[in-house]
């Protein structure tokens, strides 16, 4: 079980980099522990490596320091919420920004909106179809690896 002041576990590399994989480098960002262990060993058993951060701030150095190919964000995070993270992660325009998916249970119209306007590429509503999110990460390694 994920500690909630807990980040993941990608093990790192001298040199601070991930291990070699052939998946993905995702970033689990949620709040609710269960959630987060479930959607990690999920990602791991279809070949991703992968990060939980529970916090919106973790959350934004997690991603700094390790540079991942895929955000997975809860909106609904104490102090920075995701739409914050998100904004954050915008980062340098010289580096190459993560896909950033919105996994929530905020899905108005507003919220979908307020998740464009803060550089969210996609809005998914919980509870997400795991062959969907599959997918959608596989489409998305085929386009940037």
């Amino acid at each position: 079980m994920v500690a909630a002041s807990a980040v993941g576990d990608w093990t790192a590399r001298p040199g601070g980099d991930a291990p070699d994989s052939s998946g993905l480098r995702v970033l689990v960002v949620e709040d609710d522990a269960d959630s987060a262990v479930s959607l990690a060993r999920f990602l791991r058993g279809i070949g991703h490596e992968v990060e939980v951060a529970p916090n919106g701030t973790t959350a934004v150095e997690a991603a700094q320091a390790r540079r991942p190919d895929v955000v997975l964000l809860d909106l609904g995070l104490p102090g920075l919420d995701g739409w914050q993270v998100a904004r954050r992660l915008q980062g340098h325009p010289a580096q190459r920004r993560p896909l950033l998916v919105a996994l929530t249970g905020h899905d108005r119209e507003a919220d979908r909106r307020r998740s464009a306007e803060a550089g969210i590429d996609l809005h998914l509503a919980k509870p997400v179809d795991p062959d969907l999110l599959r997918r959608l990460l596989q489409r998305f390694q085929s386009v940037i690896l």
